[in-house]
C-alpha cells in the first residue's frame, strides 16, 4: 500500500473524491486487501465521530489529519438555539421502547404497533407481534409487503425465518398460513391500505 493509496483512502473517507478518482479507487480497494483493511479503519473511525463517539487513538499521522478534518466538519448548533438536553428539532419524532402501543388482531396472540405513518408517500412503519404458537391466516397481500425479523421465528411456507432475515412480497401475492413456534417480533413496512395498516390507525 502506498502513501499515494494512504492519502487516497483518507479523501475518500471524507468524501472528497471526484467520481472518476472514486471509481479508481474502489477497483483498487477491491484488488488489495490491505487497503481495504486500512479504509475499513479510517471508516470505523469517521463513523464513531459522527455518532459522537470518543475516538481511538490513531494509528498514524494520517488518520490523525483526516480525523482533525472531520472534527472541523462537525456539525454544530446554530447561533442562538439552545443546547438544553430535552431540546428537538422541527420534523423529528421518538417513540420510547415500552411495550405499550400494541394493538391486538382479530387472530388471538397477533399484535400489531404502529411507528410512522407516511400518508403523502402511501407507507406506514410498524411492529408486529406473534406470541408461541400463532397461527397468521392465509391472505392475498394487496400492496407490497417488506418484513425484517427482529426476534424469534416465523415460518412463511417452506422457510423459517430467524432475527436478520428479511421477506418482501410483492402486491398480489399469496402468503399461505404464516406462524411462530417461539414467538417473534418484526418489522414491517406496509402500504396505508394494508387492512393492518387500517387497523393500526383506527
Amino acid at each position: 500500500m502506498t502513501e499515494q493509496q494512504q492519502e487516497q483512502a483518507a479523501r475518500y473517507a471524507l468524501g472528497e473524491l471526484s467520481p472518476v478518482e472514486e471509481h479508481d479507487f474502489i477497483a483498487q480497494v477491491r484488488a488489495d486487501s490491505e487497503l481495504r483493511g486500512f479504509l475499513y479503519s479510517l471508516q470505523r473511525t469517521v463513523d464513531r465521530l459522527a455518532v459522537g463517539g470518543s475516538v481511538a487513538s490513531a494509528p498514524s499521522t494520517l488518520k490523525e489529519r483526516v480525523m482533525n478534518q472531520l472534527r472541523s466538519k462537525a456539525i454544530t448548533t446554530p447561533p442562538g438555539v439552545p443546547t438544553s438536553p430535552g431540546l428537538t428539532f422541527p420534523g423529528l419524532h421518538f417513540l420510547a421502547g415500552s411495550d405499550t402501543g400494541w394493538k391486538p388482531l382479530p387472530v388471538p396472540g397477533a399484535f400489531i404497533k404502529l411507528l410512522s405513518l407516511q400518508r403523502d408517500r402511501g407507507y406506514a412503519v410498524m411492529l408486529g407481534k406473534l406470541e408461541r404458537g400463532v397461527r397468521y391466516p392465509a391472505h392475498t397481500n394487496i400492496g407490497p409487503e417488506d418484513f425484517y425479523i427482529l426476534s424469534g421465528d416465523l415460518h412463511v411456507g417452506n422457510q423459517v425465518l430467524g432475527p436478520g432475515d428479511f421477506h418482501h412480497a410483492e402486491v398480489g401475492s399469496l402468503h399461505g398460513e404464516t406462524y411462530s413456534v417461539d414467538g417473534c417480533t418484526l418489522l414491517a413496512v406496509l402500504t396505508t391500505d394494508d387492512p393492518l395498516v387500517q387497523l393500526a390507525i383506527g
